[in-house]
């Protein structure tokens, strides 16, 4: 009996020891694939998608990581939105401004015109209940979307002849994006979606007359200095642009809750890296623009009032006719508003 006793008693070590190696033994590591609306390479906009897989396979050791996949080489950038939904595919690099003809609201997680600076906005979208209205959004469409980076203000835009007046832009041909080409075209310009590696050749042929794309060192690596000599200040339609890591929503939520986190702390640091980058490189590309013959130009408070004055015409318009759009719009300039006086008092002119 007691030999008995003692092989039960050691089978049952055997089994509580087994049980222990399969309970601690790792799972496969977690491989995504994600599309990019921009190429790897792109100062900021491609290279902090970069930066957000090279950022999750250290802070996971190896065990989570993101493959990029630049425009076109998996899916085309267009189709982002639906093929992450339908988890075709994991995730995209992307911006909320893309999705305007999706949900109109979403425009306003990107980019607005005459918003904050990047820290203003980063709040609304943190602790103004953005980021919930967000969720709820995409949460429609079977998506999650974390703000993943922001960027510095984007230039006006670049045209091949000066502009003294409004009424010199009328008729014009215009490369323009997201709200603010609503905006343009409010004022008698004709807008066109160009893909940014198509800018130059546009200008130089004369089939656009002016383009906006991005801030200036991003438009001095396109070469847009190449073809149009005239560079107009500030980007009253993007003063921050918001990136995002977009998910499909089953896929987030089928992550465990260390997987969760390092994904939010690594769009956290992206969000400082470029916000601090975007900042960094804009001397020395005005300079080296300056170089060669930019001629900088900054829109006179007259025409800047205009502006705004048919941007709130445009959001009204928006607002009145999408419910999800004024559930945001409200929000936004209810926070903006509110603070208003901290802007005014904690803040130089």
């Amino acid at each position: 009996m007691l030999i008995i006793r003692h092989a039960i008693r050691f089978a049952s070590i055997v089994a509580i020891s087994g049980g222990l190696v399969l309970n601690t033994a790792h799972a496969e590591p977690l491989r995504w694939k994600m599309a990019s609306w921009f190429p790897a390479n792109l100062i900021q906009l491609g290279t902090l998608g970069l930066r957000l897989t090279e950022s999750i396979d250290r802070v996971s050791g190896g065990e989570f990581s993101i493959e990029y996949f630049g425009p076109g080489t998996l899916i085309a950038a267009k189709d982002c939105f639906d093929t992450v939904s339908a988890g075709t595919i994991d995730a995209c690099w992307s911006s909320p401004r893309y999705w305007y003809g999706k949900e109109p609201a979403l425009a306003m997680f990107a980019a607005v015109p005459f918003g904050p600076r990047a820290a203003e906005f980063g709040a609304w979208i943190y602790f103004g209940g953005g980021l919930e209205l967000m969720d709820k959004i995409y949460a429609e469409h079977g998506l999650k979307s974390l703000p993943c980076g922001v960027v510095a203000p984007e230039a006006s835009g670049w045209f091949r002849e000066e502009i003294k007046s409004v009424e010199d832009l009328k008729g014009l041909e215009m490369r323009f994006f997201g709200l603010g080409a609503r905006v343009m075209e409010r004022l008698g310009v004709v807008t066109k979606l160009i893909a940014g590696d198509d800018i130059v050749a546009a200008l130089a042929r004369g089939s656009i007359d002016a383009a906006e794309y991005s801030m200036p060192a991003i438009d001095l690596e396109l070469g847009v200095h190449d073809a149009a000599k005239h560079y107009y200040f500030p980007g009253w339609h993007q003063q921050s642009t918001l990136f995002e890591l977009l998910m499909n929503l089953q896929q987030w939520e089928a992550l465990n809750d260390t997987q969760r986190a390092q994904l939010e702390l690594v769009c956290g640091d992206n969000f400082r890296h470029g916000l601090v980058e975007g900042e960094a490189i804009q001397a020395a590309a005005l300079a080296t623009l300056k170089s060669k013959g930019v001629i900088f130009h900054r829109w006179t408070q007259e025409v800047l009032d205009l502006v705004e004055d048919t941007w709130i015409e445009v959001a009204t318009e928006d607002a009145e006719r999408d419910a999800k759009f004024k559930a945001v719009w409200e929000s936004y300039t209810q926070f903006r508003d509110a603070n208003r006086v901290w802007n005014e008092l904690g803040y130089l002119r």
